[in-house]
């Protein structure tokens, strides 16, 4: 290809007497260009945008040369404009940061000068809990628990934002990050000083970020310590992705809503193995969907393996845009951008994907996932034959039923952030409420929507009090349920579980199910609708047939069933636009923004921050230097644990509430701490001695080096003794003795949080040896220096079988190591035998291997910082 410096050249045109310019694409590259998916072309004009010279013309050959065979091996470099996070993921960033800036005072560098230098907005939304429910000042009550039980690490927060440059920070109560990109951050087409228009593409440290795919912004989930690179500068480095195309024909019927098409899209691209490629939605039937039905599907993308879950934009976004207080200006200006560089909907084309499937809407049904993955689809009227599958034989005399709904959450940004989904919900209490029917003592109920407009909109069209008479006060607007902080069970609920009477289910509107996602004592979970959850609610029996059976009976003895209350499509329309008001998304995000509680917050002026030793919420890490080393190398390791298939993040690190009666809780104590008012796991994200004895304290983790051993345990291969695995961690280090992890398949699925993969090094592992990672662990695993292998075809744990006293050794040095490279790995067991394999390095990119080369981000970062600058 011609030398794109000589190529290069701009359309000019005018809107409204303004001026703009724009990279002319279509002109530049031809037929060639739209035959490229959509996010492609966005990845060509990063490259063009962001770099120079030969490293410019490589990458538009290599994007371009993706066409001949849908698949490339190439690398290139994504510039990000911006990084998104929330609290529990900025918060181990931001003191890796502040140790960073000790790290340089030491080394006699002025710490002022690490700050990020692109904008980084943090939103404080993963530490509200559902503490009250059901009751008029729940969401207050929740927010001054909140602030109570947070407020040193919300002061340190307050510290970074004033001590840092670009970060920041959006309080509590305004809003899920996610829904706030929609609503307040994504500017979809931005421009610059020069007036040069270019589309707004960004990162988040939440694997949820595809959300805003849903109006056309390019952005993925990564792991902080992969926006710890980025926000300093580096540009992230990716092999040119797959790119799986969905077709959408058709339209969806009436009662079958977003959720219904996310949770199917999801069981679709499973079934396939997706597993890091990009996606996109092309077709007839993208047009039939508004931009809020398409933000729930792009939500999910980490739930079907997708990087991204891409829509164009079209006509569709500009409308969602309008809806949420945008200015006309704006929404011209990015609608003459989409047309004339080739980036809008066209939903009779087909560009080249790397695979295509196609979904007909009009054949998606409402549907329920679960109940311990989101890609396991079902009926919603088939929750009956899959409970009673399971082996549970409930003791007499509870009087709930066996399977009761102990936990009924609208919660998450995926469902709650369309208007549409939320009024489907007021609505059908409204006819509950109307039947006179009422939830069950047993079920908590909770509604935390994504935005505080919701509460505008919703009071607007009558349907607020309709929602509380059915126990769905508002709670607050944050993640609570979705991400764990569910709070207490009802006590009816425990009690019955304790005597074995009950297996309890949760059903919400959220995106995982995991086991002990929701709430550590609960291990089944239904994926569904907002208005399904309602309706679940009110029958309170997990195992009630709502296909056939009635949700309830009123007092008179009419049965009532959910085709009685189902919303008609026509009020449904009718609720919204008596409801909506565009100024409403500013105006609640700006008086939420200036909470009191939150401006009062005291916190420090210094340009170091001030570590408190007998703080057990921040200490300063022992990672955050520059001499950390390298872990690569010939060695032979003992297995510190053996895993199975689908060990997710909260398996690694969990998140939710810290069990009083753990070895945690014991160690906090032992510091001051109040046992029955410990907060959640993710709030410890800032002390790494908590964090790394939480690493694996998961009930339902089975480790296969001593498959009955109590939580967090594991064999101590030199003294044959179960001890806590940060023990006996520390003990094969006094022994100057490596260790490793083996797992199975999609090791790492779930949520981006750094601390699976610092927990895993804080430990001593120096390689994970897996049947297959998912994107965003393996990421963060690199980012700690720790290499990633997979096992050959048909090889597993449980194929491998090694036990205690087995080691294994890995010969992976450090001058020889390359992406994908062939790893020659060596069984050791302890009887004598020796089985050998290859291992694939699950290395993607050079920048992958100079990371593991310098042992992880943060000393690649102070390197990089401490090093002279080149003399002028």
């Amino acid at each position: 290809m011609e030398n794109t410096n000589a190529l290069l050249r701009h359309a000019r045109f005018t809107l409204d007497g303004a001026a703009h310019a724009c990279l002319d694409l279509p002109a530049l590259f031809g037929a060639d260009y739209f035959r490229l998916p959509v996010v492609l072309r966005l990845l060509l004009e990063n490259a063009l945008r962001n770099m120079q010279g030969d490293e410019r013309d490589t990458a538009v050959a290599a994007l371009f040369g993706w066409l001949a065979h849908g698949t490339s091996d190439a690398e290139i470099a994504f510039q990000p404009g911006r990084v998104l996070m929330h609290d529990t993921t900025s918060t181990p960033a931001l003191v890796d940061i502040a140790a960073m800036r000790d790290a340089l005072a030491e080394a006699g560098v002025d710490p002022a000068v690490l700050n990020p230098v692109l904008p980084v907005d943090v939103s404080v939304d993963h530490s509200l809990a559902v503490e009250a429910y059901a009751r008029p000042d729940a969401a207050t009550r929740n927010l001054d628990l909140e602030l109570r039980r947070n407020a040193e690490r919300y002061r340190f927060l307050r510290w970074a934002s004033k001590a840092l440059s670009n970060v920041r920070i959006h309080p509590p109560g305004t809003g899920i990050m996610h829904t706030i990109n929609l609503e307040q951050l994504a500017s979809v087409v931005c421009q610059g000083d020069d007036g040069i228009l270019y589309p707004d593409m960004m990162i988040g440290t939440d694997s949820h970020t595809p959300m805003v795919n849903g109006i056309g912004v390019l952005g993925w989930g990564v792991g902080g310590l992969e926006a710890q690179t980025v926000m300093f500068g580096m540009p992230t480095l990716l092999r040119i992705p797959d790119v799986i195309g969905v077709r959408l024909t058709g339209a969806l019927t009436a009662g079958v809503t977003a959720t219904d098409l996310a949770l199917t899209v999801t069981q679709r691209l499973r079934a396939i193995d997706v597993s890091g490629e990009f996606v996109e939605f092309f077709g007839p039937g993208v047009s039939t969907l508004s931009a809020g039905s398409r933000c729930v599907v792009a939500n999910m993308a980490p739930e079907y393996g997708a990087t991204t879950g891409y829509f164009p934009i079209d006509g569709e976004t500009l409308a969602y845009l309008r809806q949420t207080g945008r200015t006309e200006a704006h929404i011209a200006r990015i609608a003459a951008y989409a047309e004339r560089t080739g980036i809008a909907l066209d939903p009779d084309a087909t560009p080249r994907y790397t695979r295509v499937i196609e979904i007909a809407l009009d054949r998606v049904q409402m549907h329920v996932a679960g109940p311990k993955r989101p890609q396991d689809l079902h009926p919603f009227g088939q929750t009956r034959a899959i409970l009673s599958a399971l082996d549970f034989t409930p003791a007499a005399g509870s009087g709930l039923p066996r399977y009761p709904v102990a936990i009924a959450a609208i919660t998450s940004c995926t469902n709650t952030s369309d208007p549409r989904l939320l009024v489907a919900a007021g609505l059908l209490a409204r006819k509950a409420r109307q039947a006179g029917l009422r939830v069950p003592a047993w079920v908590k109920t909770s509604l935390g929507p994504g935005s505080p407009a919701a509460a505008d909109y919703l009071a607007r069209a009558g349907l607020l009090d309709d929602l509380a008479a059915v126990g769905f006060d508002i709670v607050g607007y944050g993640c609570t349920t979705c991400i764990g902080n569910s709070g207490p069970l009802p006590d009816g609920v425990r009690e019955a579980m304790a005597a074995g009477a009950i297996h309890p289910v949760a059903a919400l509107s959220g995106n995982r199910n995991f086991t002990g996602r929701i709430h550590p004592d609960l291990d089944l979970g239904f994926l569904m609708s907002p208005p399904l959850v309602i309706a679940f609610a009110l029958a309170g029996d997990a195992e009630r047939d709502l296909s056939r059976e009635p949700v309830q009976t009123t007092a008179d003895g009419q049965p009532v069933h959910l085709r009685d209350l189902w919303p008609d499509e026509a009020d449904i329309d009718a609720a919204l636009a008596l409801g909506l008001r565009p100024a409403d998304f500013r105006a609640a995000f700006k008086v939420a923004s200036a909470n009191p509680a939150w401006q009062a917050l005291q916190s420090p002026d210094t340009p170091r921050f001030p570590w408190d030793a007998a703080s057990t919420a921040l200490r300063r890490p022992p990672f955050a230097s520059a001499g950390a080393g390298s872990q690569l190398g010939r060695y032979a390791a003992h297995p510190l644990l053996v895993l199975g298939d689908d060990v997710t993040t909260d398996h690694l690190s969990p998140a939710s509430a810290i069990p009083p009666d753990s070895l945690i809780a014991d160690f906090l104590v032992a510091r001051g701490d109040d046992r029955h008012d410990l907060n959640v796991f993710a709030s410890r994200r800032g002390n790494w001695e908590v964090m790394m004895r939480a690493a694996f304290y998961s009930k339902s983790l089975s480790n296969l080096l001593c498959p009955d051993a109590p939580v967090g345990h594991t064999l101590h291969a030199g003294s044959g003794r179960l001890e806590p695995i940060w023990e006996a961690a520390e003990h094969y280090r006094q022994e100057q003795q490596a260790v490793v992890l083996l797992a199975g398949a999609r090791f790492g699925t779930g949520s981006s949080r750094d601390w699976a993969a610092k927990g895993q090094r804080l430990l001593g592992i120096r390689a994970v040896l897996a049947v297959s990672f998912e994107r965003i662990h393996r990421s963060n695993l690199i980012g700690m220096g720790i290499l990633p292998l997979r096992l050959p075809e048909g090889v597993t744990p449980t194929t491998l079988g090694v036990r205690s006293g087995d080691r294994i050794e890995i010969d992976a040095p450090a001058d020889t190591l390359a992406p994908r490279i062939a790893v020659p790995v060596r069984i050791l067991r302890a009887d004598g035998r020796v089985d050998a394999l290859h291992a694939t390095a699950a290395v993607e990119t050079q920048l992958d291997v100079r990371l593991l080369r310098m042992g992880g981000v943060i000393p690649a970062i102070l390197s990089d910082t401490l090093r002279p600058s080149p003399t002028p």
